[in-house]
């Protein structure tokens, strides 16, 4: 029985990933669909999951005070105007991150918390001694963090 059900389970891979449900445009709220009309045409011919997404998103968005909100806008301006080369290193970055055990992911964000806090001047200095630093140098401050880094596993032993 174990072997027959098993087999079906093969035969049949969206039988347990069946997409979730997601309304239909006129099922939407007013506020909802105010915030998808660029969306209004094409809604319904969406996939489910992707509509399920932008739900989520509508909702974060809701949920945002006015100063969230203009943060949230300067971001998107800003990833607009990046280059796809830019677009993909930050990408990379971000993977890499995302990699790091969690302690050393708080300790990178009071770093960088501690970097914004910094007045603009002492910022643009720090970047620009960082340029400033032979590329070997940069080369090997970044393998020595790398190396520094404990390695994780995520059971893959």
């Amino acid at each position: 029985m174990t072997r027959w059900l098993l087999i079906l389970l093969c035969l049949l891979p969206g039988a347990l990933s069946a997409a979730p449900e997601a309304p239909a445009w006129s099922d939407l709220g007013e506020a909802q669909r105010a915030l998808l009309a660029p969306l209004a045409e094409q809604w319904d011919a969406l996939p489910a999951e992707r509509r399920q997404r932008l739900l989520r998103g509508v909702a974060r968005w809701q949920s945002m005070s006015p100063e969230q909100r203009q943060r949230a806008r300067q971001r998107l301006r800003d990833w607009q105007r990046l280059t796809p080369e830019q677009r993909q290193r930050a990408r990379q970055r971000f993977r890499a991150f995302l990699e790091l055990p969690p302690e050393q992911r708080r300790r990178a964000r009071e770093r960088y918390r501690q970097f914004r806090q910094l007045p603009p001047e002492r910022r643009k200095a720090l970047r620009q001694r960082w340029r400033d630093l032979p590329a070997e140098r940069r080369a090997r401050i970044l393998r020595r963090l790398h190396r520094d880094r404990p390695a994780r596993t995520h059971g893959r032993d």
